[in-house]
C-alpha cells in the first residue's frame, strides 16, 4: 500500500498502551481511526473523546463501513491478538487489506524520523519516558511513542511537527523491535524472559544482538556495561557503555537523604554537577543515566538536561507513589520480572531501611511462573513480608501445578508471607497495619490500587 492513499486505519487491540499511542498519532494526521478491544478502559475511552471510533465486539457488522474500503484502510494490529480467535483480524487479513504489526508502523516511523529508542528487560518504559521529557523540554524537541502514561503530560504520546525526533520504546516481545531502525538506542538490560516466545536464554540475547545491527550509519548504542549480549552494529555506529558508577556515562558524588537523590552525570567529554531525580529512588538513578546520555548525544544542553531531570515527575504504576507519609508510604509498581523486583526492593530498602517493606504480588503469566518462580521467590525475599495473589493468566491457559504456591514455597526463612485470592485484597488491606506497602505486578491488580489507597488514607485520618 501507498501509504500516501491511507484515509483510514483500524486498530485490532486499540486499548493497549502502545496501540493507543500510535491510534493518537493518526487522529494528529487527520485519519479516521477506529478499532477493537475486548473491554472499555479509561483509555478506549479518551480515544473515543478525542475522535476514535470503538467496539467491543469483534462482529463486522460493528465496524463502520470507511474501515472496509481496502484501498484506503490500513489495519494495525497487536502481537498478543491471533486471526484465529478475532474474527475482525482474519477478515481483514483473508480480504487482502494492508494488515500491519504496530511495531511495523513504529518502524516506518524510524525510517523517517531519527529514532531514539529504548531496549532492555527493564526499565525501558521509565528511561523512555524520562528521555522524552528531556528531550520535550529542550530546545530539541521530539515526538514519542511510550509503554506508560507520563505523569507531566497525562499521555503515552507526544507530537511536534518541528522535530525529527521520535523516541521509541523498543519492544522485544514477539521480536517486535527488529522492525525498528534506531538512530541511537539504549539498552537497559538483557535477562531472559518471554521464554515462551524465545524458548532459550540463548535465542533471546541474539535476538537483541540482531536489533543492535539495526542501528542506522552514524548512530550509536549506548548499553549497559556487563550484559552478556554482543552488540552486532555497523563499523560506523558509536558504542557507549554506562551504569550506575563505570563506563562512558555514569554517576558520581551521589547524595541520598531527607527525601531526595542528587548526583554528578559523567559524560564522554563533560560533567553536567547536581542532577536531582524527580522520582527519587535509586534504580532511576541509572534509568536516569541511560536519558541523559541520550539526549545529551542529541544535543540538549546542560541546564536542559539539569532542569528536565528535576521536573520529571514518572510513569503511571513505576514506583507510583500514592501515599507518602510518615504514619504509610503506598506505591504501585509494574514489577513483573524477578530483575525488576530485585531492583524495586533494593531502590525502597535505600529509602526506607528502617522501615517494614510488605509486597502484594501478582505473578503475571503461568509461563514465566514457571520458568523464574525460583528468582521470584529469591528477589521477593529482599522484602520483610510478602503477600502472594493467584497468577494472571493474560493471553495463558492455566499450566498444571503451576501456582503461586511455587513462588511461596521457595521464600526464605524469616520473610513473613501469605497467600490470598484477588477477591480478598482489600479485606486484608482494612483488616491489617502497614508501614511500606507496594502493589507489584503487570496483571489487573492495578485495578485494586485506588480502593487499597482510600482505605489506607481511611485509617490515616483515624
Amino acid at each position: 500500500m501507498d501509504m500516501q492513499s491511507v484515509k483510514s486505519v483500524y486498530f485490532i487491540g486499540i486499548g493497549g498502551i502502545g496501540m493507543s499511542a500510535e491510534a493518537r498519532y493518526y487522529l494528529s494526521k487527520g485519519l479516521k481511526v477506529g478499532g477493537y478491544d475486548k473491554t472499555p478502559s479509561e483509555l478506549t475511552g479518551k480515544l473515543v473523546e478525542e475522535g476514535a471510533v470503538v467496539n467491543y465486539d469483534d462482529d463486522l457488522a460493528m465496524v463502520d463501513e470507511c474501515f472496509k474500503d481496502k484501498e484506503t484502510t490500513l489495519v494495525v494490529y497487536t502481537a498478543a491478538i491471533h486471526p484465529a480467535d478475532n474474527r475482525l483480524l482474519a477478515y481483514y487479513m483473508d480480504e487482502g487489506f494492508t494488515v500491519m504489526k504496530r511495531a511495523q508502523v513504529l518502524g516506518l516511523l524510524t525510517d523517517e524520523l531519527k529514532g531514539l529508542c529504548v531496549a532492555g528487560t527493564h526499565g525501558k518504559t521509565t528511561t523512555s519516558t524520562m528521555t522524552a521529557h528531556l528531550l520535550h523540554n529542550s530546545h530539541l524537541g521530539c515526538n514519542a511513542f511510550l509503554g506508560g502514561i507520563s505523569k507531566n503530560y497525562h499521555t503515552n504520546y507526544l507530537l511536534n511537527s518541528k522535530s525529527d525526533l521520535v523516541v521509541i520504546e523498543a519492544d522485544e516481545y514477539d521480536r517486535s523491535f527488529h522492525w525498528l531502525h534506531p538512530y541511537m538506542t539504549v539498552i537497559t538490560a538483557t535477562d531472559p524472559d518471554h521464554l515462551d516466545i524465545y524458548g532459550t536464554k540463548e535465542a533471546y540475547l541474539e535476538s537483541f544482538s540482531k536489533y543492535t545491527s539495526l542501528i542506522r550509519p552514524g548512530g550509536a548504542l549506548i548499553v549497559h556495561k556487563g550484559l552478556e549480549m554482543k552488540p552486532a552494529v555497523g563499523p560506523d555506529v558509536r558504542v557507549y557503555e554506562y551504569s550506575r558508577s563505570e563506563g562512558d556515562f555514569h554517576a558520581e558524588n551521589i547524595r541520598i537523604g531527607h527525601g531526595e537523590i542528587v548526583f554528578d552525570f559523567v559524560a564522554p567529554t563533560r560533567t553536567i554537577t547536581d542532577i536531582q531525580l524527580g522520582v527519587p529512588v535509586g534504580v532511576n538513578i541509572e534509568n536516569g543515566i541511560a536519558a541523559m546520555a541520550l539526549a545529551f548525544l542529541a544535543g540538549a544542553t546542560d541546564d536542559e538536561i539539569r532542569t528536565g531531570m528535576k521536573t520529571f515527575e514518572g510513569v503511571e504504576r513505576r514506583f507510583d507513589f500514592k501515599l507518602r507519609d510518615e504514619k504509610v508510604v503506598f506505591l504501585s509498581d509494574y514489577a513483573h520480572h524477578p530483575d525488576e523486583i530485585r531492583q524495586c526492593a533494593l531502590s525502597l530498602k535505600e529509602i526506607y531501611g528502617d522501615r517494614k517493606i510488605t509486597a502484594l504480588f501478582q505473578p503475571h503469566l503461568y509461563t514465566r511462573t514457571r520458568d523464574f518462580y525460583r528468582q521470584f521467590a529469591e528477589s521477593l525475599s529482599l522484602f520483610d513480608e510478602v503477600i502472594l495473589v493467584d497468577i494472571y493468566p493474560a493471553r495463558e491457559k492455566p499450566i498444571p501445578g503451576v501456582t503461586s504456591a511455587l513462588i511461596y514455597d521457595n521464600l526464605k526463612e524469616g520473610v513473613e508471607r501469605s497467600m490470598c485470592k484477588k477477591q480478598d485484597i482489600l479485606d486484608i488491606v482494612a483488616a491489617r497495619s502497614f508501614d511500606v506497602l507496594v502493589s507489584l505486578g503487570a496483571g489487573d491488580i492495578e485495578n485494586y490500587v485506588p480502593a487499597i489507597t482510600d482505605l489506607l488514607k481511611e485509617k490515616m485520618e483515624k
